[in-house]
């Protein structure tokens, strides 16, 4: 299956309007006594915004990695985003699987994704999607550092791995 250029860009409205209506849905309602976090439980995420500037990256045997945010809004049990750099003929990680879904988005570089049992090139402006459970891993295969944002999501699902 192929993603169109048009595809993309619905998913993308598709992911920003449901983000938009979790941060409002949070922002608006009241909790309820049994909503409340209890000890070590995130609070629901609400609008935000998160600066490029104000990441700290941290270095990783293959890059670099940043945390932009981890916990749950108002319509999944977790949200989670961060940005990558992986550094020339580096892998993130082995090719893996998990329930929750994910979007990719290179920034920077040349990289293949391990999309349906293929690995699949990909360039600067791309955007891989990862089905639940389906086995896919990245790697640049460029010449230069490739960097790329991850959003991350489990809705009312055990996150397994």
């Amino acid at each position: 299956m192929t993603i169109t250029r048009r595809d993309a860009m619905v998913g993308f409205a598709a992911l920003a309007g449901t983000i938009t209506a979790a941060s409002t849905a949070s922002a608006q309602a009241p909790r309820a006594e049994s909503q409340k976090p209890v000890e070590n439980q995130k609070a629901i995420l609400g609008p935000a915004v998160f600066h490029w500037d104000d990441l700290k990256p941290e270095k990783s045997p293959v890059g670099a990695h940043a945390s932009i945010c981890d916990q749950p809004t108002a319509t999944v049990d977790r949200l989670e985003m961060h940005v990558g750099m992986l550094n020339p003929g580096e892998m993130s990680h082995p090719p893996h699987k998990h329930v929750n879904e994910e979007l990719i988005i290179l920034k920077e570089g040349t990289c293949e994704t391990l999309s349906n049992g293929q690995w699949v090139r990909v360039e600067a402006g791309s955007v891989v999607f990862n089905a639940s459970n389906s086995l896919h891993g990245f790697r640049n295969v460029g010449q230069w550092p490739a960097i790329y944002h991850v959003i991350n999501w489990s809705p009312n699902k055990v996150v397994n791995g």
